[in-house]
């Protein structure tokens, strides 16, 4: 027990002492999804555009007639006979086109292009993409402690989520993207802390 417990500080102490080695700014991760993103933005603005009109349609065209006409009748299910179910689906489309839009904008900015540990070793600086996938996107410096990675790289199939402290949401490091110093990583950013 206690030998285990002091191969640990050891391993600690090293991790700690590589980690405060760091003379120069190291990209520990990179992955390059410009183009996937715009063209997932494209998809998403051209479904928004799709929703509008067809919200704007249904506000205007589906109007109920004025009064019993030739032709409808209660037995015409295409017509609607009062406003509510008009204005329920113009809300449905605005709401629905809406939320295609958000999350277009929203997916790509929680999507890690870049995670670099910064010279000293008690920073990271993580790059996104920009929303709709246009643009670089933003990039913050955030401090080592208050980065966590909720899972080892070997344990997820897909994304490694990774947690920052007051930041709302995971950010998500794509598994097919390129580790430059894997164990670095591990010991820096891949490390779960207590946030």
């Amino acid at each position: 027990m206690a030998a285990a417990a002091k191969a640990r500080a050891a391993a600690a102490a090293a991790a700690a002492l590589e980690v405060a080695a760091v003379p120069r700014d190291v990209v520990l991760f990179r992955h390059e999804r410009g183009r996937f993103f715009r063209l997932a933005g494209w998809f998403c603005a051209g479904q928004g555009l799709f929703w509008a009109y067809l919200a704007h349609f249904a506000f205007t065209a589906l109007r109920p007639p004025p009064g019993p006409g030739p032709g409808v009748g209660p037995d015409d299910p295409l017509r609607p006979r009062d406003h509510k179910w008009r204005l329920g689906f113009t809300a449905s489309c605005l709401t629905l086109g809406s939320l295609i839009v958000a999350a277009g904008c929203l997916f790509p900015l929680r999507a890690v292009r870049r995670v670099t540990l910064l010279r000293g070793g008690t920073e990271v600086a993580i790059s996104t993409h920009g929303p709709l996938g246009l643009g670089q996107g933003p990039t913050f410096t955030v401090p080592l402690r208050h980065v966590s990675c909720r899972a080892h790289r070997s344990e997820v199939p897909a994304a490694i989520p990774l947690k920052v402290k007051g930041r709302p949401f995971f950010f998500l490091l794509d598994k097919r993207g390129q580790l430059c110093n894997p164990r670095l990583f591990d010991v820096t950013v891949g490390a779960y802390r207590k946030l």
